[in-house]
């Protein structure tokens, strides 16, 4: 006989009570929990690459960039993600520490284990954010970013970006980077 799993619903003030406690990251998807995995070297690199740019780049702003052990809340959704990179300029987002509701960019590197996902029912979730203005997924294979933009009227439209075309322009914080900053220190194998 095989042993169904027994699903125990947590509530989203109990995984935040938890998720405290923990060594672990876990991303939250209505009552469920998931244990993240650990990046590899190309994956922080760029990450903190772009962060380190960002927060030079917002510094005295009023907007704020955070790195992947700050957590993006979807309420709509009952959603707890943490994004590679987040930048909010929300002043309702000063009232909580531990996650962020109103981000006007999120950030993911991707892997091949997380592609599908970030690229599939995690940018759906993310979507619901009022405030998100841009999804950018970067690359940890080749240099090439896809930026998906939220136009005037609610819809997604995709912008990529190449060796060709390696000036990316991030709208959301008025910013322009290049790909030597987004890769530096990246070994990509021939």
């Amino acid at each position: 006989m095989i042993a169904s799993p027994q699903f125990n619903y947590l509530s989203p003030t109990e995984y935040l009570h938890l998720e405290e406690q923990s060594d672990l990251k876990h991303e939250y998807l209505d009552g469920e929990v998931y244990a993240m995995a650990g990046a590899s070297d190309r994956h922080v690199t760029i990450s903190g690459n772009l962060f380190a740019v960002l927060r030079s780049h917002l510094r005295g702003s009023g907007c704020r960039a955070y790195m992947s052990d700050l957590k993006a809340k979807i309420e709509t959704s009952n959603r707890f993600f943490y994004p590679d990179v987040m930048v909010t300029c929300d002043e309702r987002d000063k009232s909580t520490s531990n996650y962020k509701q109103y981000p006007c960019l999120i950030v993911e590197v991707l892997s091949n284990s997380t592609e599908a996902f970030d690229r599939g029912d995690k940018f759906s979730d993310y979507q619901q954010l009022d405030s998100l203005q841009e999804y950018i997924l970067i690359s940890t294979n080749r240099q090439k970013v896809d930026c998906f933009r939220r136009n005037d009227n609610g819809l997604w439209v995709l912008q990529p970006y190449s060796i060709q075309n390696p000036l990316v322009q991030i709208q959301s914080v008025n910013l322009d980077i290049d790909f030597a900053s987004i890769y530096e220190d990246v070994e990509f194998q021939v």
